[in-house]
């Protein structure tokens, strides 16, 4: 017999993402990226396996947030000395590094487990328009799911 059981590899295939995030919101951005990530817009979904796809996105630094947030929030980190705590407000952290903001929000809405590290892999954040190389890869963009414009 030649049928597949199960799965076929075409059903596993990764598409590549393009989301700007020029206005949007910090949180529900985020969300959307995790779920892609975790490919549970698929029909094949299966918690333990990983069918994500790839996420690229563009113009972090002109994300946005609600209310103060941009004044009020803090990252922290801590350098595992002692009185190593870091502070780091969102406004500042805008200025140097846009992507890590992104990146953040993503990974702690992404499932506490071994998959964690490997689907923050697949994205790709930019924080201007310039995306490089992988501009070529785009299949879908999010704003009315089409195709991108050759150019």
């Amino acid at each position: 017999m030649s049928q597949a059981v199960g799965n076929t590899v075409l059903a596993y295939a990764r598409a590549w993402h393009h989301v700007d995030a020029s206005g949007r919101t910090l949180g529900k951005l985020a969300e959307r990226i995790a779920i892609v990530l975790m490919g549970k817009h698929k029909p094949i979904f299966d918690p333990g396996v990983d069918c994500g796809d790839y996420v690229v996105v563009t113009n972090a630094k002109n994300v946005s947030v609600t209310g103060r947030k941009s004044e009020q929030k803090m990252y922290y980190s801590h350098t595992m000395y002692p009185g190593g705590l870091k502070e780091r407000r969102y406004k500042d952290l805008l200025k140097t590094k846009p992507d890590e903001i992104i990146r953040k929000a993503v990974s702690g809405m992404l499932p506490k487990n071994k998959l964690r590290e490997r689907r923050l892999e697949r994205l790709r954040i930019f924080a201007d328009e310039d995306m490089g190389v992988f501009k070529h890869n785009i299949l879908k963009r999010w704003e009315d799911g089409t195709l991108p414009s050759s150019k």
